[in-house]
C-alpha cells in the first residue's frame, strides 16, 4: 500500500501543487498528468524519498518512508527521465551494473534475453554513446523486464520510443501489476495497460490537484 497524503510542493516563492492525495493498493497503477512545471517529476521525488514535502506525509504500508529507510528503498524501483546509463559502457554492462548496485540476481544470459526483448539485440556490446536515443532508452528500461521489487516509479517511460517499444513497456507495467506490483509514472501519452486497476491524478494550473478514480 503506498498513500499520500495532503502532499505540497514549493519552489522557490511558487506553490506548484497542494492538497495532493491518493492510496494505491496491490494491482493498482496511478497516471500523473498536468502541463510542463506543474510539479509531476517533483511529485516522483517525493514518492522516491529523494525531495522533502513543503507539508503532508508518504506512507508505505501504512509507515512514514521517511522511517523505513532501505527498507522501503528495497521495494522501489525508480527511472527518471534521464537514462542514467553509462555512455562507455554497452546495454548489457549497463544491465548488469544497475542489478549489482542493486544486489539482484542476474546472470548474462537473462541480460541478454532482456535486451533481446527490448529490440536491443546485435546492439548488446556496443557502447551506448554510438546508440540513438530511443536506443538509449530501451537500454534504460530493459531493467524492467526481470524487475521484481513492488512498487515501480517511472518518469516519462514512453519518450523516444517508437509504437513497438511504446505497447512493449506498456505490456511490462501491465504485467507487473498483474503480479500485485503497484506504479506510478508520468507520461504525455494515452498509453493502455492491459491488466490492473489505472487511477489518473492531474496536477493543475492552479497548484492543485485533479482525481479521476
Amino acid at each position: 500500500m503506498l498513500e499520500a497524503s495532503n502532499l505540497e510542493c514549493v519552489r522557490g516563492e511558487r506553490r506548484l501543487f497542494a492538497g495532493v492525495s491518493f492510496r494505491l493498493a496491490a494491482g493498482e497503477m496511478l497516471a500523473l498528468q498536468g502541463r510542463n512545471g506543474s510539479g509531476k517529476t517533483s511529485l516522483l521525488r517525493m514518492l522516491c524519498g529523494l525531495t522533502p514535502a513543503a507539508s503532508g506525509e508518504i506512507r508505505w504500508c501504512g509507515r512514514p518512508i521517511a522511517r523505513l529507510g532501505e527498507e522501503f528503498r528495497s521495494a522501489l524501483c525508480f527511472l527518471g527521465h534521464q537514462n542514467a546509463i553509462k555512455e562507455e559502457l554497452t546495454p548489457l554492462e549497463n544491465l548488469l551494473a544497475t542489478a549489482r548496485l542493486a544486489q539482484e540476481a542476474l546472470d548474462e544470459e537473462a541480460a541478454l534475453a532482456a535486451l533481446e526483448l527490448v529490440g536491443l539485440l546485435g546492439r548488446e556490446d556496443l557502447a551506448c554513446r554510438y546508440l540513438s536515443q530511443g536506443q538509449k532508452r530501451r537500454a534504460a528500461l530493459a531493467r524492467l523486464v526481470h524487475e521484481k521489487r513492488a512498487l515501480w516509479v517511472l518518469d516519462e517511460p514512453y519518450v523516444a520510443l517508437d509504437r513497438a517499444a511504446i505497447d512493449l513497456v506498456a505490456g511490462l507495467v501491465g504485467a507487473h501489476l498483474q503480479r500485485g506490483g503497484l506504479a506510478v509514472l508520468t507520461t504525455h501519452q494515452a498509453v493502455a495497460v492491459s491488466a490492473g486497476s489505472v487511477r489518473e491524478l492531474t496536477l493543475g494550473d492552479d497548484a492543485a490537484s485533479q482525481q479521476r478514480l
